[in-house]
């Protein structure tokens, strides 16, 4: 009878991939990954690319009405 859980090297991997991800390392150790905002504004209303999220705060963007529709997203720094 199985015990319900992942076990083993499959389980094993499946850690690895997760604790990469929320460490912000691409799956490939070669490529880190950077969390970058995007959203829409009044100039662009389409979501696009707004900045660097350790340049600026989201949170502080959408108050102050600048943007919306804030996304955070892990892409690949380059």
């Amino acid at each position: 009878m199985t015990k319900g859980y992942a076990e083993g090297p499959a389980a094993e991997e499946a850690e690895r991939r997760r604790d990469a991800l929320e460490s912000g390392h691409a799956l490939d150790e070669d490529e880190p990954l950077r969390a970058a905002v995007y959203g829409a504004t009044r100039d662009e209303p389409e979501s696009h690319f707004i900045g660097w999220r350790d340049d600026l705060d989201p949170d502080q963007l959408f108050s102050s009405g600048k943007a919306w529709g804030l996304t955070v997203r892990r892409v690949p720094r380059g």
